[in-house]
């Protein structure tokens, strides 16, 4: 395990370590002293002060969002807008594009429920047709296939990073060159992979991007964002407008804004605003390169150790995997082990079939546990976790 890393500093910053383990990040994270400490004093600055009054007085820190968000990306400030969630990011971006009957959708088998359900509505109300792109053998989604499924039809490719029911990372990177070489926008679901990895669009190759403040990057819960390549953006209208995302020039006319706040509403959570934005400077800080080489060296670890114990299946593909592990055991279902480790003071979570329902169907598991790491874990952590879970089974 690679001593560079200050995990002393990065448990001294995390509260509840102090508590419980906590291996929920691709759930929720822990947040860090800086970023809990961000939202009660923005929250009590409205408490005191008044919620306009207080927006007015934290304008730096409420900007500082968009443009910490940019160097995450590696973007303009002007290509991120904030959302309340990752879902709705990504239902913001979907939904304004001109989708018509006849039109395809490419997707990977790792799709999020959430999106699955939004393909089908479209599919219902017009028409358009959802594609799967098969899975290679190794898991992750088919570029061969993917390629080799582009036609004139295709109007949009999307994929989930990292599904949030398995420990795989999809090659973004390589969506990426299929999509721009035929000239077939391209939505990414970072929402797993977002504070866990470094992130580059201009590397990626994505045009539309959404991510959440809850999961790796240790924000509040009630956060998220969306990336909108400047390119695309003149094409997109949000399903829905305001007098915030649009310009109100008479009583009958507007003028969509020109960045990608179109896409928000006036009205939000400035304190989770203001502390998602620390919650990117403070990731940062770490340098995403580290917090990867940290989680996956954890991860590792765990997927070693679970490999020793008999009666008990590590369910993770990929040829790079994540910080997520899920697992399934002969002697005792899922639900029933997560609830023996959280009262012996450890959180996990289970995978239902809505996290990734093609993937799940396809491969027939049965219901997981989702071990889910973050840089602030331990080796110690990890010893417990395995002896609990040894005498849970």
């Amino acid at each position: 395990m690679s001593s560079t890393f200050d995990v002393d500093k990065a448990r001294r910053d995390t509260r509840g370590c102090e508590q419980l383990i906590h291996f929920n990040n691709a759930g929720a994270s822990l947040p860090p002293v800086p970023v809990a400490d961000a939202l009660y004093e923005y929250l009590h600055e409205e408490e005191m002060r008044g919620g306009y009054e207080t927006m007015a007085r934290c304008a730096d820190a409420l900007a500082n969002f968009y443009s910490a968000a940019a160097r995450l990306l590696n973007c303009t400030s002007s290509e991120i807008a904030f959302c309340d969630s990752a879902t709705r990011a990504w239902s913001a971006a979907f939904y304004a594009l001109d989708l018509q009957p006849g039109d395809c959708i490419l997707a990977g088998c790792s799709e999020y429920g959430s999106n699955l359900v939004a393909f089908l509505h479209l599919a219902r109300r017009r028409g358009v047709e959802i594609a799967w792109v098969p899975d290679d053998e190794h898991g992750q989604i088919d570029v061969t296939a993917l390629e080799q499924r582009i036609d004139s039809r295709v109007r949009l490719i999307c994929l989930t990073h990292i599904p949030s029911g398995g420990g795989l990372v999809n090659p973004a990177a390589a969506v990426g060159r299929v999509a721009k070489a035929s000239n077939v926008p391209y939505l990414l679901d970072a929402c797993q992979s977002l504070g866990q990895m470094p992130i580059d669009v201009e590397q990626i190759g994505c045009d539309m991007l959404c991510g959440t403040g809850r999961k790796f990057l240790r924000g509040p819960r009630g956060t998220g964002l969306l990336y909108v390549r400047k390119s695309l953006l003149e094409q997109l209208e949000p399903s829905q407008l305001n007098h915030h995302a649009a310009e109100l020039i008479s009583i009958g006319t507007y003028r969509l804004r020109e960045d990608a706040r179109r896409f928000e509403c006036w009205e939000r959570s400035c304190a989770g605003q203001v502390a998602l934005g620390v919650a990117i400077d403070y990731a940062l800080g770490w340098g995403l390169d580290a917090i990867k080489q940290r989680i996956g060296l954890l991860a590792a670890e765990l997927r070693c150790r679970l490999a020793d114990i008999d009666g008990v299946a590590v369910a993770d593909q990929g040829v790079e995997q994540s910080g997520i592990v899920t697992l399934f055991a002969e002697q005792v279902p899922a639900d029933r082990l997560q609830q023996q480790l959280m009262s012996r003071g450890i959180n996990t979570s289970l995978v239902p079939f809505s996290a990734n329902p093609v993937s799940a169907a396809n491969r027939g598991l049965p219901p997981l546990l989702r071990a889910s790491l973050h840089y602030y874990n331990s080796l110690q952590e990890i010893d417990r976790f395995i002896a609990e879970l040894e005498q849970a089974l």
